[in-house]
């Protein structure tokens, strides 16, 4: 079931099928690996474009968002970077589109939505506002960023 169908939002976000050998906490490598293969699932990325060790786990966060007056959502969720150019081939039923955003053109978006002129998720702006301004002008290093045991809440 999708709680926020036609919003925008992050790249790639969901509850990925329960697979046990993900589970693996050493140096986030089961999350790694369940990112990987969400990103196959959800924009049709293949695995050999993107490997567990070319995705960065920066923090996690805490957010509950409400979709309507009965559904929403209430997760513990990762952020994770990846920096590579790929091959997108979406399947239709998971995303309708994409865009590439620069840093200005997601401030117009997330204003836009601001304004009710398109749906944005609530968690896009709360990730965009705390972590991915600060992150966006060293991302060819984000190490100073990374946090592994701390959950913010947004």
């Amino acid at each position: 079931m999708h709680f926020f169908p036609g919003y925008f939002t992050d790249s790639c976000c969901s509850h990925p099928l329960y697979n046990p050998a993900e589970l693996e906490e050493k140096d986030a490598i089961g999350v790694r690996q369940g990112a990987q293969r969400h990103l196959q699932a959800e924009l049709g990325i293949a695995g050999e474009q993107i490997f567990p060790e070319d995705i960065v786990f920066m923090t996690i966060y805490h957010h509950k968002a409400k979709s309507d007056r009965i559904w929403g959502e209430h997760d513990i969720c990762y952020l994770l970077l990846v920096r590579k150019n790929v091959t997108v081939n979406l399947d239709p039923s998971e995303t309708k589109s994409i865009l590439y955003l620069s840093q200005e053109e997601l401030r117009e978006l997330l204003e836009r939505g601001a304004r009710g002129e398109v749906k944005v998720t609530p968690w896009l702006r709360s990730i965009a506002e705390k972590f991915l301004y600060r992150w966006w002008p060293h991302l060819d290093d984000v190490t100073q960023f990374v946090e592994l045991h701390k959950i913010h809440r947004v």
